[in-house]
């Protein structure tokens, strides 16, 4: 690698590496190192890097014959920067908020280039020498001079200037379901069944939440009313929110999982559910059992009442066909996508998760939901066949309103 910043990235990376493992990096991780580099940074940073990206830049920096061109974000440095300085725990939004400048990465890259300029340009093919002249102590002098000025201009003008940015990202790969963990990363629970939270981390890298009795919408009988509830604020009028899960298979009428829009907490309000559902009742049809995709509005009129916007069958269940439909559901995932008034309602499934989302339901709906929710459930039934729901990925985008 000839470019200084790759050295400056290889530098950073070793360091990473030398701290999560106690010794040098020598070889490209395997896919077990990479995870639990991976993991490592998130429990020390509260930043996601892929541990798919991870394994990457290793068989670049070993320089492997033939390995691909590496070219991480700043983001991605900055957070490498993090876990090797010890800098406090954050997540993506707060550091949009205070630190977009990047300070970390920076500050790693100004004390590389100062102690590692001369041990760079000792490595240069005789060419490469003559063009890079020596540095002096005036020279390195005026360098560091130079990157100060940079980061204090950067931080006054992030002082002065406090307009929002156009775009936020939050992602959710439940690495850790500790209670601490999803407050920190700005959960909070509603209605928790103890004994059914407990079993949240009953998958590793999972949340995994269970179809338990309730409904947000009430019934002549029983008051709405979600067991284990996860919620979270919605920051932005106009956003794109996603969830994924592994091998969610309903197998009983009502039983279903998926993401429900809120104005308030105590449903009350006007709502959105999205969900992967079952459903067999035909009102007296025959017709095979079927996996849907519903969307379940309030209505205008009486937002106490529910509205089916969107029943979408994915999947019929004939007899003998059970182990098709459960393998083409290993994989799925729900979308919602909100501009103003306008909604797009999307979902995608299939065995490898690499399959392209498919909208469902386009509409304008009269709703401005204040906190988003993930949620499992099988309707005001009394039986106790729950499934477990097993929740990979959560992810929310605020975007400017078109």
């Amino acid at each position: 690698m000839k470019d200084l910043n790759n050295e400056v990235f290889a530098g950073l990376f070793k360091d990473a590496y030398q701290k999560c493992f106690g010794f040098p990096l020598t070889a490209p991780l395997s896919e077990t190192e990479s995870r639990h580099f991976a993991n490592k940074i998130f429990e020390d940073t509260g930043l996601v890097i892929g541990a798919k990206s991870i394994k990457n830049y290793s068989f670049f920096i070993i320089n492997i014959p033939d390995a691909k061109q590496e070219n991480p974000s700043v983001a991605t440095l900055d957070t490498l920067a993090r876990y090797v300085l010890n800098a406090p725990y954050t997540d993506e939004i707060k550091r949009k908020d205070k630190e977009a400048h990047y300070p970390y990465w920076f500050q790693y890259k100004s004390n590389f280039t100062i102690s590692g300029q001369k041990e760079y340009a000792e490595k240069q093919p005789a060419n490469d020498k003559q063009q890079l002249p020596r540095k002096s102590t005036r020279n390195r002098t005026v360098l560091f001079i130079a990157a100060f000025i940079i980061v204090a201009s950067i931080l006054l003008l992030k002082f002065f200037y406090t307009e929002e940015p156009d775009n936020k990202y939050f992602a959710e790969d439940f690495h850790s379901v500790a209670e601490d963990s999803l407050k920190n990363h700005g959960w909070f629970l509603k209605d928790q069944d103890e004994q059914w939270w407990n079993k949240r981390n009953e998958m590793p890298s999972h949340l995994t939440l269970f179809t338990l009795r309730g409904d947000n919408w009430a019934d002549s009988v029983n008051a709405p009313g979600i067991m284990n509830l996860l919620l979270r604020k919605i920051s932005s009028d106009c956003f794109a929110a996603e969830i994924h899960f592994d091998n969610f298979i309903p197998k009983q009428n009502w039983q279903q999982a998926g993401m429900l829009l809120l104005e308030d907490t105590n449903f009350s309000g006007k709502s959105i559910r999205l969900s992967i559902a079952y459903n067999d009742f035909f009102g007296g049809y025959n017709k095979p059992r079927e996996i849907i995709i519903q969307a379940i509005s309030s209505n205008d009129k009486d937002f106490s009442r529910p509205e089916e916007i969107a029943h979408l069958p994915v999947y019929n269940i004939e007899v003998g066909q059970e182990n098709l439909v459960n393998n083409n559901l290993r994989k799925s995932a729900l979308k919602i996508e909100k501009n103003g008034n306008h909604f797009r309602f999307l979902y995608g499934a299939g065995p490898m998760g690499n399959g392209a989302f498919k909208e469902v339901l386009s509409k304008d709906l009269l709703i401005k939901p204040k906190y988003i929710g993930i949620f499992a459930l099988q309707g005001f039934i009394n039986d106790s066949s729950y499934i477990p729901v097993h929740l990979k990925f959560f992810s929310i985008t605020n975007s400017s309103c078109e």
